[in-house]
């Protein structure tokens, strides 16, 4: 039973953190979603006309909404894991009898938690600018929590290696935020040339907002099962990694 305590604590702190200043974590990808649907899809989407049949707005809704989804959730953990370890209040949780698994379950579940409530915000605001009708609504919402929870380790990840605040923003710089706009957020593999094709293939993200835009319009360029299995190793290889990193003190210990 007190290990559950523990993990309501962790979360509910968590959970606080990001709503008390949510200026700063609610407000922000509010108007930069107005401004992708304004710029993209109204002023843009207008001359690229159609794509698979859907309006070229309804067509990056979803990835959009995703793309919100896997910043925020990744953010949430590496700013607040790292932010314990700076002041050392990591040791609380060290010394205290709160197994490693519940550390990191109270964590992913604040990235999980902050997430998902960043994508129903953009998904209100889609609604501004065009119809969202969800087509399976059991598998956008299971897509949208399993990309949240794989960020959300690997923020848990990134917070554990970083050594100073600088190391927690060269992931989302520089690796997160190429291969979000490079996963068909804003457009289908197939209007790529066929060698940019075979490379976007290796792009992981591309997998995730093609399974969550098949849920939400029911369309998809991948195989969506094969998007599933590759989103579900990841999150067992990383949820590994970080308890094995957990275990040995990896950053935290010294």
């Amino acid at each position: 039973m007190s290990v559950w305590i523990a993990f309501r604590t962790i979360v509910r702190k968590e959970f606080y953190r990001f709503i008390r200043i949510w200026p700063q974590t609610l407000l922000p990808p509010a108007i930069t979603t107005a401004l992708y649907f304004l710029i993209f899809g109204k002023l843009i989407g207008d001359r690229i006309g159609t794509i698979q049949g859907m309006s070229y707005m309804d067509y990056i809704v979803p990835g959009i909404i995703l793309m919100s989804v896997i910043t925020h959730s990744y953010a949430n953990v590496v700013s607040s894991f790292y932010s314990t370890k700076f002041q050392r209040n990591i040791e609380e949780l060290l010394v205290a009898p709160v197994p490693n698994w519940i550390i990191l379950a109270g964590y992913i579940s604040g990235g999980i938690l902050r997430g998902v409530l960043v994508g129903g915000v953009v998904a209100v605001i889609s609604l501004f600018f065009a119809p969202l009708t969800i087509q399976n609504p059991l598998m956008a919402i299971t897509v949208m929590l399993l990309t949240a929870t794989l960020f959300a380790l690997a923020g848990f990840i990134n917070a554990i290696l970083a050594e100073s605040f600088d190391d927690i923003s060269i992931i989302p710089n520089f690796v997160l935020t190429p291969l979000s706009y490079l996963g068909g957020v804003f457009y289908s593999v197939d209007m790529l040339p066929p060698i940019w094709q075979h490379i976007s293939l290796g792009n992981p993200i591309l997998y995730m907002v093609n399974a969550f835009r098949y849920g939400v319009i029911g369309i998809s360029d991948v195989d969506v099962s094969l998007a599933f299995l590759m989103t579900g190793g990841f999150i067992f290889l990383l949820t590994l990694f970080a308890l094995w990193m957990l275990h040995r003190g990896t950053g935290i210990k010294t």
